[in-house]
């Protein structure tokens, strides 16, 4: 199926799975051992593998739905006249307040009571306007709207082994340890890993727990960037996530596939992310490694090659209460993903106070950024003009961002 095909047919599935009488497939033959069960639930639910019953008790799952608003003022000491920070996919702009992203949602998740699920995600802002585009290929057919929807999917649970996902549409990237959300994030700004890896795929996946510790994942899907139409050829990649403790998490993902009109395979887009994870009740800390390359069709076909690195150090003081360090160092040789070669050094600290009340959640926040742009294209915007249109630049740039954020989750 060609990807304009996918697109025209997505509403007409998401219909089909919202509105039909939701028949469930058919059981089983065979009783599954209680073994496989516990290991189905604790994929859903690894905190409480008491939850695992008989199926027949299952309680059906509701629909889900909510939404959230992130305003956020960047305070940029370097006064751009043009309020960008520059090179950036999200929080790209300075010196004002804006309304980074607000979305709503309602979801329903796959189940062995009732296997189908589904979600629709509507959402605009300023984080809307660049995140999932490509700076050296054509939008896709309909950017438009389409940005305009987060995940935004259908999903089937079906009865083999342990439990089968299979999910297809808009869903969340399985690259990266950083959601396109800050809600999500234990920073308000992006790593710059993240603004330069998907935050968002647009195809199909599919999801099996091979035990309590290893997940496996296969996804295709139509493109590096799901908003960019490079050429009509799928992207492919795959994840092993494994729980080698109850602190500590390691993933796997790669990716591959042409990001060029040129679809041979000598111009293919690689990319590797590993990430490993360390979580006690009230400390976090993870190492994230990204590395991608391609040659490109162009006169002596060099080759492309961005790395990244974070290492995020959450700490929750208390219920209310947590502060997170990220120092990070991003090198893009050619200016392929950035548009300007370079190697930025970060450090992000960010101090948060949680207001829970009933169903929402006011999030309050205040971070201090740091970063530092070398290299022959490298920089950051400064000042007036130096000549029509043209805004001068210079290596460091100090944030000071001020970020609330309103959710609402039922």
């Amino acid at each position: 199926m060609t990807v304009r095909r996918f697109i025209r047919a997505l509403p007409a599935l998401l219909i089909m799975i919202l509105f039909s009488s939701n028949v469930e497939a058919q059981q089983a033959n065979t009783i599954w051992s209680s073994q496989a069960k516990a290991a189905l639930a604790n994929s859903v639910d690894p905190q409480n593998e008491s939850n695992v019953q008989p199926e027949k008790h299952q309680k059906k799952p509701n629909w889900n739905y909510g939404g959230f608003l992130d305003a956020g003022y960047l305070l940029d000491f370097n006064h751009p006249s043009n309020d960008v920070f520059r090179s950036r996919g999200t929080t790209w702009h300075v010196d004002n307040v804006y309304i980074n992203m607000a979305a709503a949602y309602v979801k329903k998740d796959p189940s062995e009571s009732s296997r189908w699920g589904a979600q629709v995600t509507v959402q605009g802002g300023k984080d809307s306007e660049v995140f999932g585009f490509s700076a050296t290929a054509p939008n896709i057919e309909g950017f438009e709207w389409l940005r305009h929807l987060g995940p935004t999917n259908v999903s089937y649970l079906a009865p083999v082994g342990n439990g089968l996902t299979l999910q297809g549409g808009i869903f969340n990237s399985l690259i990266g340890y950083d959601s396109l959300y800050a809600k999500d994030n234990f920073n308000y700004t992006r790593p710059w890993g993240a603004d330069f890896t998907p935050y968002l795929m647009m195809g199909i996946n599919a999801s099996y727990p091979f035990t309590k510790k290893l997940t496996g994942s296969l996804y295709a899907i139509n493109g590096y960037w799901h908003l960019a139409n490079a050429n009509g050829v799928p992207s492919f990649g795959g994840q092993l996530a494994y729980k080698a403790t109850e602190r500590v998490t390691v993933k796997e993902t790669v990716l591959s596939g042409p990001h060029q009109s040129n679809t041979s395979s000598r111009f293919w887009r690689y990319l590797s992310d590993n990430i490993a994870e360390w979580k006690s009740d009230r400390v976090t800390v993870a190492l994230e490694y990204i590395a991608s390359w391609e040659r490109v069709d162009v006169a002596g076909i060099p080759r492309a090659l961005i790395m990244a690195a974070q290492l995020p150090m959450h700490w929750s003081i208390n219920n209310r209460w947590s502060a997170t360090v990220r120092p990070e160092v991003f090198w893009d040789r050619d200016g392929r993903w950035t548009l300007a070669r370079q190697t930025v050094k970060a450090i992000t600290s960010t101090l948060e106070y949680r207001i829970p009340f009933h169903l929402t959640n006011t999030i309050l926040r205040v971070e201090h950024r740091w970063d530092d742009s070398r290299g022959p294209e490298g920089g950051f915007f400064r000042g007036a003009e130096i000549a029509p249109g043209v805004v001068g630049l210079t290596p460091t740039q100090h944030l000071l961002t001020f970020g609330l954020i309103f959710t609402f989750d039922r």
